[in-house]
Formats: C-alpha cells, structure tokens, sequence
C-alpha cells in the first residue's frame, strides 16, 4: 500500500479522501492556500504545507508547487480530487516525471478522453453506442459541412473538442443558421480552451443524463457500478443525482455497463471514472468520459457498497481489483443533493462565517463536507459545502428521508440552495422520475415570471 499521499484539492473532497487514507493506514499530507488554513482535513491532516495564495492559480492550479509538496514530505503519491487539476494531462506527466505515483488515469488516457473527437473515436471502436455526428472534426469546406448537417438532420448541435462545463456549444435549427454557428462556435473554442476544432452531433431535444461508473486496474480487468441519474440541472451544472437512475431495467444496465468496461480495457483505463451519456427513447449516447472521481460518486458507494476512492488508492498501489463484476449487487436507491452557499432565488453565491450548524442524522442519512459553526466561507472558490446523500430500500423512502433530512440540516450566517432543495424533493414530476435536463431550467425560469 502507499505510504503516504499529498491530497491537492480543497474541502469536502481532501476530507473524503483523507478518510479513505486513514483507513487503510496511509500518511497524508494537506496541502491549502492561504484562506484554507481551517479547513477541516488540513486540521486532521498528518502534514500540512501552505502552497500560495488564496487565488486558485496561485495555489491548487500551481503545478510546481504541488510537486514540490509531495518532494518536501516524502510523499509517494498525489491523490488529484475532482476539479482544478483532476484532468489535467500535464499534471499527471509532471507527476509521474517527478518520480511520484498520479492516482487517476496516465497522461495519455486523459487527453485521449480529454479531447472530445478522439474519445468519440475510441469509444465508436470499442461499440460503445454514440451520439450520430460528424465522426470528427470540421473542416473549413462550407459545402462538406453543409452535407454533414444534412445527413445527420437538423436540429445539430456544433461542439468545442476541448470543451467542457456547459461552454463551447451552439444548437443549430436551420441550414441558413450553420455556417455562421460554426465560425463563432470555432472562435469561441479557440478564445476559452486554445484549441478552435469543433464537431458536430445531432441535438437531442429532451434527454436524460445518465452516467456509468467504472473502475479499472490497467492490469486487464475492469467492472461497471451501475448507472446515476445526473438530469436535475441548472446552466448544465448537476444540482440532484441519484442511483439508480428511474427507468432502466437490468437487461439496459447490463448493455451499457459491459460496453464501458470493454472500453477501459481497449484504451487501457486504470482508476476510477465515469462514462457519460444522454439517454432518450429508450437509448444511451455517449457524449464524454470523466478521467477522475465525480462529485456524486457517494450514491453510488451507497446502492454497491464499494469504497470508490480506497479502490483508487489501491490501484494506484498495483493492486488488482478488489471485486469482481459478478460481485457487484445493486441494493436499494440513494439520492444526493449538492448544498451550495447562495442564495435559493438568484443563485449569487454567499460566502461568509457560518455561526450555526448542525448536521442531519438518522437511518439512511450520510453528510460529506467539511464545514463546522465557526469555519468561514470564502469567497474564491466553487460555492458547494456538503452534499447530502440519503439512502432507501426504495426511492420513495430515499426521497422521504431527503425530506426529512434537509428540514433538519442547519447552516446559519450564510444563504444556502437548501429551500430549492426542499422545492425539488417536493416536486410530483420529480417524485415521478425521469425528467430530462431541461426539465429544472424550466421550472425555474417559470417560477422566475
């Protein structure tokens, strides 16, 4: 096992990860900014070392600054989180030259899946069903572009291949729309991710999101953990999330899920990762692969039982996987709620120093944040606090102790998106299952008239 590994993320996730650490005997060192000193695993860490200022590019986006953590402490390893540096293929390299172990995929799996056209590709090679497009990059003949457009049929959506977050995306209704989208689409790209190629797809106009989480060993074995369902968005930002995702039958989850495990093996995958999709009538269409650990990933260790991040660190280790496909059993439903500081009406973030908190408890009921009465929000980072995840012997009872759970939840001195929460557990189409991604946009822009 590792004997040691530099967490190089921030709070809620450099807790979780701490927590994996700490059961399986592994040291840990916390790095933090400036305004991170009081963060609940760099209190509980081993070792800390401050890495710059508060501005994430001085601090968790500093490359050098990292590696010279893991150096100064004798770390062996550097466990990325999700965000900031997660996906970055230049990281890993510089990791992994450095002569320390990068927990997540190689450099070479990240920017292969990194790029939209040549993940496309592979997945397309390993049967891993797709989105109908242009099977890669547009060129500058207006005319192929045009037959393109056509053959996939309107509406088409035009895609930045380095894109990602919501940015870098333009519907297209109509041929006399086309060529102008794709010459802003292409600026836009070039502008926000220094890389102009764009693609097209066919825009599907009501899907769901669901997503396949997997773990691979780089040693030729790899396994699904069933599906989520990630469709309660706002500005394509995932706000609920749930396992099972409503709707898919085992036969559908067995299809899809043994596709993706194929996948990992043919490009060689190793770590933890999930295969996104849009879902509608009745088929899966790939759209990207995140190289890291997701966000929602609790909903999933609660319907499996499998410890998503102590199998990364045994991965990355060497180890071979600790359960085997046929081992992994679907139990039960479980639901997350991404708790953000800002306010429930006009989404403007609301940092600041919480007075009063108290966490919700109960059967079912499991609490991931780092947030304590005293500790002070700051106003530099990703607005999210905790995530509560709840957990039933069916959706109906994961909903009910959502209910319950954030009725208790009490975070005072800050705003938080608890009461949107509230509205959303309450909503009947909701409790219905299976509302699309535009489904919250709508209700919300509704209630905003």
């Amino acid at each position: 096992m590792l004997d040691k590994v530099v967490i190089a993320n921030r709070g809620e996730i450099a807790l979780r990860i701490l927590r994996a650490c700490r059961e399986l005997g592994i040291k840990t060192v916390a790095v933090h900014s400036t305004a991170d000193r009081d963060l609940k695993h760099v209190l509980l860490a081993d070792e800390t070392i401050c890495i710059g200022k508060a501005p994430a590019t001085e601090s968790y986006l500093n490359i050098p600054a990292l590696i010279s953590a893991a150096e100064v402490s004798d770390a062996v390893a550097i466990h990325p989180g999700y965000g900031f540096l997660a996906e970055n293929a230049d990281f890993a390299e510089q990791v992994e030259k450095s002569g320390y172990i990068f927990i997540g995929p190689s450099p070479e799996v990240i920017r292969l899946m990194g790029d939209k056209v040549s993940a496309i590709t592979a997945m397309k090679k390993a049967g891993v069903p797709c989105v109908p497009g242009s099977d890669g990059p547009l060129g500058d003949d207006p005319k192929a572009n045009t037959q393109i457009a056509k053959r996939i049929g309107y509406p088409v959506i035009i895609k930045a291949s380095g894109g990602g977050g919501g940015r870098g995306m333009r519907v297209v209704r109509s041929e006399s729309e086309l060529l102008k989208s794709i010459e802003l689409t292409q600026a836009e790209a070039g502008a926000a991710f220094g890389n102009p190629m764009v693609y097209m797809e066919k825009f599907l106009e009501n899907p769901r999101h669901i997503e396949v989480q997997v773990l691979a060993d780089g040693q030729g074995n790899a396994i699904h953990l069933a599906e989520r369902d990630c469709s309660m968005q706002r500005r394509h930002q995932k706000v609920v999330e749930e396992a099972p995702a409503p709707g898919i039958t085992e036969e559908m989850r067995k299809f899809i899920g043994e596709r993706c495990a194929r996948a990992c093996i043919d490009i060689n995958y190793r770590g933890a990762g999930t295969f996104e999709f849009l879902y509608e009538n009745g088929e899966f269409y790939f759209i990207e692969m995140n190289t890291r650990i997701q966000v929602e990933h609790p909903v999933t260790e609660m319907v499996t039982g499998v410890d998503l991040i102590k199998e990364q660190l045994r991965i990355a280790a060497g180890q071979p996987l600790s359960i085997t496909q046929e081992q992994v059993q679907v139990r039960g439903h479980a639901i997350e709620c991404r708790i953000n500081a800002e306010d429930p009406d006009t989404f403007i973030p609301s940092p600041g120093n919480i007075d009063r908190f108290h966490p919700p408890g109960g059967m079912g009921i499991r609490w991931d944040s780092h947030i304590y009465a005293g500790y002070k929000v700051p106003p530099h980072y990703d607005s999210m606090i905790g995530k509560l995840i709840t957990f039933g012997e069916n959706r109906d009872i994961a909903i009910a102790r959502m209910k319950n759970a954030l009725r208790e939840l009490v975070v005072g001195g800050i705003k938080t998106n608890v009461p949107l929460q509230q509205r959303i557990m309450a909503d009947e189409n909701f409790q219905n299952g299976g509302t699309n991604i535009h489904y919250l946009e709508k209700k919300l822009d509704a209630s905003s008239k």
